[in-house]
């Protein structure tokens, strides 16, 4: 009897506790909300913050050093070789701190040096070398849209000489044609642009009748200055003249003079007799 009455009793304690603790649970504190997801289910990952750090090193000032956009395109290794052999590099870091027409450089590859013939560069004088990089420079800032309305030819950084250097540049929007009347070539690529200094990348160096010309040979030594004859009474030893002075006290008469005038006098004087 007794088994019988706790054995329902039990069954209903057990059913309360279970009851009280689904309820205690659906009272607990909602849950975070989630992270977004994408469309493939998992999180984002979130946002990083924007970089500082400069694309390109800059000089003591700010300002943009040509080498060192060079050097970041890792291509030109030859031309930062020929800009700082010429000290074309620091010039085009002065003139980009003090002046505000800006710098273009039209920058050959590696590849555009080794296309030259074998030696080119070692056969040029020093002249040649600074006239060489020179040529690559334009003293003024030009975007890739203005190559369609420049005045032709450009006036480079060889003193503005449009004769011995010629570059004539063409531009269609698209590509920008170039010509120095013995290299024709195009701009490959914009290596760096900041409305202050543009680099652009050529396959070919420009070359010009003013860079291959002969240079002027050297002027010959003078010939040495011919030495002054000596007189040959300076060389010569001089010989004492000496005079014969007889004892009778009379220079330079035969010692028999005396006895011929004596027979000469006798001669005339018997004359007279004889006619």
């Amino acid at each position: 009897m007794m088994k019988q009455f706790l054995s329902p009793a039990l069954l209903l304690l057990i059913f309360f506790l279970l009851c009280s603790t689904t309820s205690g649970q659906s009272s607990g504190p909602a849950a975070a909300p989630s992270a977004p997801t994408t469309t493939s289910g998992q999180s984002s990952p979130p946002a990083l913050a924007p970089s500082s750090v400069p694309l390109v090193p800059s000089g003591p000032s700010g300002s943009v050093e040509i080498t060192a956009v060079l050097k970041k395109a890792r291509k030109f290794s030859t031309f930062i070789g020929l800009l700082k052999s010429t000290q074309m590099d620091a010039e085009i870091n002065t003139r980009l701190k003090k002046s505000n027409q800006g710098i273009t450089v039209f920058a050959p590859t590696d590849n555009a040096f080794s296309d030259l013939q074998t030696g080119t560069l070692n056969t040029f004088t020093d002249q040649q070398k600074t006239e060489l990089a020179r040529f690559h420079i334009i003293p003024s800032f030009i975007s890739m849209s203005q190559f369609e309305t420049v005045s032709n030819p450009l006036h480079t950084a060889v003193d503005g000489d449009t004769v011995g250097f010629p570059l004539n540049v063409v531009g269609n929007g698209t590509q920008v044609n170039m010509t120095t009347g013995v290299v024709n070539t195009t701009v490959d690529s914009t290596v760096y642009s900041d409305g202050q200094l543009a680099v652009y990348e050529i396959p070919q160096v420009l070359l010009s009748q003013g860079i291959l010309r002969p240079q002027a040979p050297a002027p010959a030594p003078l010939p040495p200055k011919p030495k002054k004859a000596t007189p040959l009474s300076s060389q010569a030893p001089s010989t004492p003249t000496t005079v014969s002075v007889h004892s009778s006290g009379a220079t330079g008469l035969p010692r028999y003079a005396p006895t011929v005038v004596s027979i000469g006098v006798a001669v005339l004087a018997a004359l007279p007799l004889c006619l």
